[in-house]
């Protein structure tokens, strides 16, 4: 295969005399209303001789194939429409253009006989989910439906499919609000959803091209059914509680055609960062759910928040998204640290923190995207973006050094600080077609502006008992600036190379720069002014980081296997000038490779394995390279190295993915990794049995210690997942098995000496997710992690220890309108540090009624951690050090809530309208033995 590739390349100069193909294009839409119908399964049969080109239609509804000239049957499949089918003749090009696709009535009929609705089916690269398969409770959202959904899982906050990332939801090949997967989820009802899609998106450069350059993202779309893609829909709550809670949340869509308007809006004192139409009655019951997409829920959270999402087609040829958010919130934590070191000379060295802070923030973020077909030859996106923020924040930290032989140090500080910052990204995108079939060429310019500025006040008395100094005290005032723009320039071009291959040339141009400037001035006393300024934490510092790429690449894609290798020659300069508080002028150059390529293999429409691998490199950010010494935290400073290198990333991925229709059972497993060479970790050095003077002159007392970032070469990060999903009738329910082995190698320095901080585990974990009807909705499920502590420097700090988190929610709906819903939450801790072990049961409980004859209306009385248990407890594994730690959270709290739901469809007939508003009926999935529209 190799010498294939290799020989392939090398003659693509002279392959123009090769077999010629021809394009055949076109979109599928709904008859109904035009919208597009992405997952469509497109057949091209050759009549002369049987052989089959298969295709699936893109988020638009495009599709576009390569196929020797010929006559031609086509043939287009969609669950729930009838099949398209037509003749075509391929003499030279051909554009189809709209091709709808009319609901199959007759299929209607015959699936309510057989009311058993196949839970989903693959389509090449797609897998699809018909949410009719799968119920939930009438007034769910979009996340809890995915959830039920094999291989969909929730961790730390994160939303994953298949064992990555979910980086964007769609609605009918349409972005909603931007990058948020977290929103999107949250803001639509299960019940206007046919369709879940997982596939991964390529992106806007490959799809202009239609050449895949490896740079996908794993991507949810979502497709609703025709009769509610027009009308308005969404919930309002209000509510008050015991310690004067309370929560007042809106979510309204309205959509009509090619046009979809969603206002969000909230305002609350438990813990809620967003507000959803799946939100349940009482707000408490989702107090402590983390935000999607990452991030923690620590602490005591006041959050008021506005947002707004609209995409419309402006005219035939524009299609335009965006979205805007504002956010004001407030959070209070009092977090407690412990950390263990792992330097032989520390005699057992141990760290411990109490940290009281109040942070306050106000963020205004506003997304674009404009996607204009100038013609069919021509296309152009704009992608602009801006984000205003101001921060408030104070910090009171009480530490403390101690080893075998008993205190080192002491100390009490207080900080506040005020900051504000603008950035502002813009992309352009351009692409030209020639007048052949896939020659195309690409021009994408990228810039980027940031400005930021901030005041911080710090007032600290250290207390050492075995160094030079018994007591230091510090009064500091610091202002800080900086600015960064960078921009990125990319030439593509595109030539065809026989029937099934495809060249590609690119050039790459880009810098980054960024200026910054502290300044660090200390109290005079007897003046009351800041006017002594300190060198040692002052620094006026530029960087420069200025690339340019050189490559080639080769497609093949021919009937089950698709092949792409590209290989990129990059030629890289970091330049750091330090104007103070010394004249210094730092200059490193790289060069670098950087191959990528990506298999895909398909056994069968249901069932393909995956392959791929790319190369990066990163420049170390200014944080990491100024000299400027932090001393937020006066017994654990910090200060960047300019001599830092870029590093340089291996990274890899494995997939296979299979489902069986006849069991409706799906399994995926994977393999994700990274090797990163001259990884940017930390290198340590703490006064363990002496004071140390630094080469600034400044002097680290016992129990002290002093942070600078290196680059080390031997930082991996491996991990495998599986996922096994298959319905169990007698149960009516879904059973989802999971487990998953990792390793984290992470190198780091301690007083020069090399420490490997190994952290091996593996898990598993089992979830029951019910499908017996609208008014019983449960979700079982419990996952477990085995971890092992290794360290290379110091033996007896090794541990292991052990997590596993417990969950139980359940809604039932009894008697007349009456409605039951419990959340159990069981986490267990084993290994940790003493005091830390937390096991606890976190246990929410509301019961509502239904109000007015449409029940559109809820009256609810909730709880919120009944049994007053409510923990945060967290383990991170560094080079240096194991560290816990503790926060605050959200305890035991009351809170009655009025709710109303929001249904008014006008896309539906009119019994239909009926139904909806006044929620009679079936959950998510469509009407019983429905399959799911569109």
């Amino acid at each position: 295969m190799k010498r294939f590739l290799l020989l392939m390349i090398l003659l693509a100069g002279a392959t123009g005399a090769w077999a010629q193909s021809f394009s055949l294009s076109g979109k599928v839409v709904d008859a109904s209303d035009k919208s597009a119908l992405p997952g469509a399964t497109v057949i091209l049969t050759r009549l002369l001789d049987s052989v089959q080109t298969v295709a699936s239609t893109e988020a638009s509804g495009a599709f576009k194939v390569q196929v020797p000239a010929g006559n031609y049957s086509l043939k287009i499949t969609f669950l729930g429409y009838q099949t398209f089918q037509k003749s075509v003749p391929v003499m030279a090009s051909v554009e189809l253009g709209t091709l709808a696709l009319a609901l199959n009535s007759q299929m209607l009929n015959e699936v309510k006989v057989v009311g058993k609705i196949p839970p989903g089916e693959q389509k090449g690269d797609t897998t699809q989910f018909n949410a009719a398969a799968f119920k939930t409770a009438p007034d769910a959202s979009a996340e809890d439906l995915v959830q039920k959904m094999p291989g969909i899982t929730v961790t730390n906050g994160t939303l994953q499919a298949q064992g990555q990332d979910v980086k964007q939801v769609l609605v009918d090949g349409k972005r909603f609000f931007s990058d948020d997967p977290s929103t999107a989820l949250r803001s639509l009802p299960a019940e206007v959803i046919a369709n879940i899609q997982i596939f991964d998106k390529k992106s806007d450069q490959a799809e202009f091209s239609g050449v895949d350059d490896g740079n996908a993202a794993k991507t949810i779309n979502i497709i609703t059914k025709p009769e509610k893609r027009t009308g308005q829909f969404g919930k309002a709550s209000a509510g008050y509680g015991s310690d004067n809670k309370y929560m007042v949340g809106v979510a309204v869509n309205s959509f009509s055609g090619d046009q979809r308007l969603t206002f969000t809006g909230l305002t609350n004192n438990i813990n809620l960062l967003d507000f959803s139409v799946g939100e349940t009655p009482g707000g408490g019951m989702r107090g402590r759910r983390p935000p999607m997409g990452g991030g923690t829920t620590s602490g005591l959270i006041s959050t008021n928040t506005l947002g707004l999402n609209y995409s419309d087609l402006w005219g035939k040829k524009m299609e335009v998204s965006g979205n805007y958010k504002f956010t004001d919130r407030g959070i209070t934590n009092n977090q407690f640290r412990v950390q263990n070191y792992t330097l032989p000379s520390d005699s057992g060295q141990v760290y411990s923190e109490n940290r009281l802070s109040s942070s306050a923030t106000k963020d205004h973020q506003f997304n674009f995207r404009l996607d204009y077909n100038l013609n069919p030859n021509n296309r152009l996106l704009i992608t602009p973006s801006l984000t205003v923020q101001e921060n408030t924040t104070d910090n009171q930290v009480a530490s403390a050094t101690s080893n075998v032989n008993g205190a080192l140090n002491t100390s009490e500080s207080a900080t506040q600080a005020q900051s504000k910052s603008l950035t502002f990204n813009n992309n352009l995108l351009f692409s030209h077609k020639f007048g052949k079939v896939g020659r195309n060429l690409s021009v994408s310019l990228n810039t980027s502006y940031t400005n930021s500025s901030g005041d911080n006040g710090l007032a600290a008395n250290t207390i050492y008992y075995r160094g030079t100094e018994g007591n230091q005290t510090q009064n500091l005032f610091t202002n800080q600036r900086r600015t960064g723009f960078s921009w990125a320039g990319d030439l593509t071009y595109n030539e065809p190379v026989g029937k099934s291959g495809q060249m590609q040339l690119i050039y790459n141009l880009g810098n980054q720069r960024n200026d910054a400037d502290k300044q660090a001035y200390d109290l005079v006393e007897g003046t009351g002014a800041y006017s002594q300024l300190n060198t040692a934490l002052s620094n006026t510092f530029q960087s420069s980081y200025f690339t340019q790429r050189f490559g080639t690449g080769y497609q093949y894609n021919e009937g089950k296997l698709r092949l792409r290798v590209n290989a990129r020659y990059q030629l890289a300069t970091l330049e750091n000038d330090q104007d103070y508080p010394t004249e210094d002028f730092y200059t490193r150059r790289f060069t670098s490779l950087l191959p990528s390529a990506d298999l895909t293999y398909k056994f069968s429409q249901s069932k393909n394995l995956d392959l791929n691998y790319t190369t990066s490199t990163n420049a170390p950010s200014v944080d990491q390279l100024s000299q400027a010494i932090d001393n937020s935290n006066p017994l654990q400073l910090y200060q960047g190295n300019p001599g830092l290198q870029q590093s340089y990333a291996h990274n890899f991925r494995i997939g296979f993915r299979n489902f069986n229709p006849e069991t409706n059972r799906v399994f995926f497993v994977g393999v994700f990794g990274n090797l990163v060479q001259n990884y940017v970790s930390n290198s340590i050095t703490r006064a363990t049995t002496e004071p140390i003077t630094l080469a600034n002159g400044q002097v680290l007392e016992k129990g002290q210690q002093l942070t600078t970032p290196v680059n080390l070469d031997g930082y991996m990060n491996v991990r495998s997942v599986f996922h096994l999903g298959q319905p169990v009738g007698f149960l009516k329910s879904n059973l989802g098995v999971n487990g998953s082995v990792g390793y984290t190698r992470t190198p780091g320095l301690t007083n020069g000496q090399l420490n490997i901080a190994s952290a091996p585990n593996v898990g598993g974990g089992l979830s029951l997710s019910s499908n017996i009807s609208p008014k019983i909705d449960f979700n079982i499920s419990t996952n477990g992690t085995y971890n092992f502590v290794q360290n290379s420097l110091q033996g007896q700090l090794n541990n292991n220890y052990f997590t596993q988190n417990t969950s139980l929610k359940y809604n039932w709906i009894f008697g007349p309108g009456l409605v039951y819903r419990t959340e159990l939450n069981h986490q267990y801790n084993s290994g940790l540090s003493e005091g830390y072990n937390a096991n606890y049961l976190l246990w929410n409980m509301s019961i509502s009624k239904k109000l007015f004859k449409s029940q559109a209306a809820e009256l609810s009385l909730s709880v919120n951690d009944l049994l007053n248990q409510n923990v945060s407890v967290q383990r991170n594994i560094t080079p240096q050090y194991v560290e816990d730690v503790q926060s605050s959270v959200l305890q035991r709290f009351f809170m009655l809530t009025f709710t109303y739901n929001l249904r008014n469809f006008t896309g539906t007939a009119p019994q239909e309208q009926k139904r909806d508003r006044d929620f009679q009926g079936p959950p998510s999935g469509g009407s019983p033995g429905r399959p799911p529209q569109g």
